[in-house]
């Protein structure tokens, strides 16, 4: 009998050992997407000074000019950095692979960790290349493109509380796995903007990249880089939801416009989803 309670008392002593483990990889976790998050905010609120040229210490047209072709080869190679860190970690064979070696719920954590970084480096290494398109100074035109510029920031912001924005930068992942609940994929929704336009989120990058009173070399080929690079995520991403919603997102894409808002357009009521999970950080 003694020996049983000996047992007993042992099973007992390692179950709340293992538990304790679990909580504190729990915590952590939950730290971990926290802190991931808190470094895309800093990254946000510096793309925001970064394009319009103010209250950061270096913006898109700041800095000494030096070697054109110097320039354009390191600035387009902070943007293919990005554009393919970006991409390739939201494809779902890479997060299969990756999953091997990084847990489950901190992986969009770190896919918005690693997202934050890239933009972050692309801030500090930029270079200027010089010269102005057209410069506007006061008047109407700059009030426009001034709007131009807040509203599709708001578009962006808006949009991702739309489909989910703790689930977009992995803090519902985090905060499941705190409480020991398992995480579901979100069903298709297609709220406000999404009945008008498949990406909201990609329309309200184009409104706040291409607005400029002063429109640099610097800052025109930013903007076209960027927008290519916008049109060629679309594809993959689209064809990643598909693979997941199938005929629920086929039908969408054949009601509502990729790009350009359809204001008569109008998504089936029963269609229900996120179709910017795999959007981008930025």
């Amino acid at each position: 009998m003694p020996f049983h309670s000996e047992q007993k008392s042992q099973f007992i002593a390692q179950s709340a050992i293992k538990k304790e483990k679990n909580d504190m990889k729990r915590i952590i976790a939950f730290a971990y997407g926290i802190v991931c998050y808190a470094v895309f905010l800093a990254a946000l609120l510096y793309t925001i000074g970064f394009l319009g040229n103010f209250a950061v210490p270096k913006s898109i047209d700041s800095g000494a000019e030096g070697s054109t072709i110097v320039a354009l080869a390191i600035d387009g190679g902070l943007l293919a950095l990005f554009a393919l860190q970006h991409s390739i970690m939201a494809r779902p064979w890479f997060k299969r692979a990756w999953t091997r070696f990084v847990p489950e719920p901190v992986e969009r954590s770190t896919y918005v960790l690693f997202s934050s970084a890239a933009l972050l480096l692309l801030f500090w290494q930029w270079r200027p290349i010089g010269g102005i398109l057209w410069s506007v100074d006061g008047g109407i035109a700059q009030t426009i493109m001034l709007v131009s510029y807040i509203a599709g920031l708001s578009i962006v912001l808006l949009s991702t509380f739309l489909i989910n924005h703790f689930d977009l930068f992995g803090l519902r992942q985090v905060y499941l796995y705190l409480v020991g609940r398992k995480y579901t994929q979100l069903e298709f929704r297609t709220p406000f903007f999404y009945r008008f336009v498949r990406h909201p989120l990609y329309v309200g990058w184009l409104l706040t990249f291409w607005p400029a009173p002063v429109m640099t070399v610097t800052h025109l080929f930013f903007a076209v880089m960027t927008t290519a690079y916008i049109f060629v995520a679309i594809r993959f991403e689209e064809a990643d939801l598909v693979s997941v919603y199938g005929e629920k997102y086929q039908q969408y894409r054949k009601q509502v416009p990729m790009i350009v808002p359809a204001l008569g357009a109008n998504a089936t009521p029963g269609l229900r989803g996120a179709p910017d999970k795999t959007a981008a950080v930025s």
